[in-house]
């Protein structure tokens, strides 16, 4: 039976194992404190009995406090797993600012958290058949902008020419299912339509018959600091690559049809 053993059951990865338990996998996940059938993070030996047995291994861990937890306590044993499919689920963040010029796999890692650079350079140097995948602003059911609109807590914020991208969770999902099959390396996985944060708030609001939250400066506008630093860069991220090499097509291409299915 393929086997996945996942590294954070997060929302991404939650949604991969929905789907791949939906066809007869043996799927296992951790977390840190092991609730609802997970393993314990730190449970050090149940974590490498996993390991030998996993077909498949994934982790959506990001790094913390300078380092990625999951290879700083289990890398060894990651490098010699008998697992046939090993990946990593990576930020695009780590293009840094590219003002607003279009990014492929090939740009140099320059982003401005080194943590974060470092992370998917060790994943991908960890083994030959390792697969990163770089997302941009994930999004779907129950995490999007319909729910900010509805909470009161979207923002339209006056940066003209501003450009993000962003993937819907079900294309994540999609996109690691074709890579089991194919070659390892490196992924952007990313929507075909890359706008302004504004034109989602903007879509958003009239899918709701919400009113347009005020625009505002973004020194005015009071967000978090992860959020003010969301704005800090500027990019468009190309999915080529696995368009060419998996055969990935998103099923949401913009977020028109994302926010559709989000309503």
């Amino acid at each position: 039976m393929a086997k996945m053993l996942i590294f954070g059951m997060g929302y991404a990865a939650g949604h991969l194992a929905e789907r791949l338990r939906a066809r007869g996998w043996d799927v296992i996940g951790t977390t840190r404190d092991g609730r609802g059938g997970s393993l314990a993070f730190a449970d050090d030996r149940a974590v490498i009995d996993a390991l030998g047995s996993a077909t498949h291994i994934l982790s959506s861990v990001p790094p913390a406090e300078g380092t990625d937890p999951v290879l700083a306590r289990y890398g060894q044993a990651l490098a010699v797993a008998p697992a046939s499919w090993i990946g990593y689920l990576s930020s695009t963040g780590v293009y840094g600012d590219t003002g607003g010029a279009w990014t492929d796999e090939s740009a140099p890692v320059k982003g401005r958290r080194p943590d974060r650079n470092a992370a998917d350079a060790a994943w991908a140097g960890l083994r030959s058949d390792a697969r990163i995948f770089r997302l941009p602003g994930i999004y779907g059911p129950g995490r999007s902008i319909l729910d900010r609109i509805r909470d009161g807590r979207a923002h339209r914020i006056d940066l003209p020419g501003q450009i993000f991208s962003r993937v819907h969770v079900e294309d994540i999902t999609s996109g690691l299912l074709l890579s089991f099959k194919g070659p390892a390396g490196i992924y952007n996985l990313a929507d075909d339509e890359p706008c302004h944060q504004n034109r989602l708030v903007e879509w958003g609001c009239a899918m709701l018959g919400a009113p347009l939250p005020p625009l505002q400066a973004l020194e005015a506008a009071g967000l978090s600091p992860a959020a003010h630093a969301f704005y800090a860069e500027n990019r468009r991220v190309a999915n080529g690559r696995a368009k060419r090499l998996l055969g990935w097509m998103p099923r949401y291409p913009s977020f028109r049809e994302g926010l559709a299915a989000c309503r």
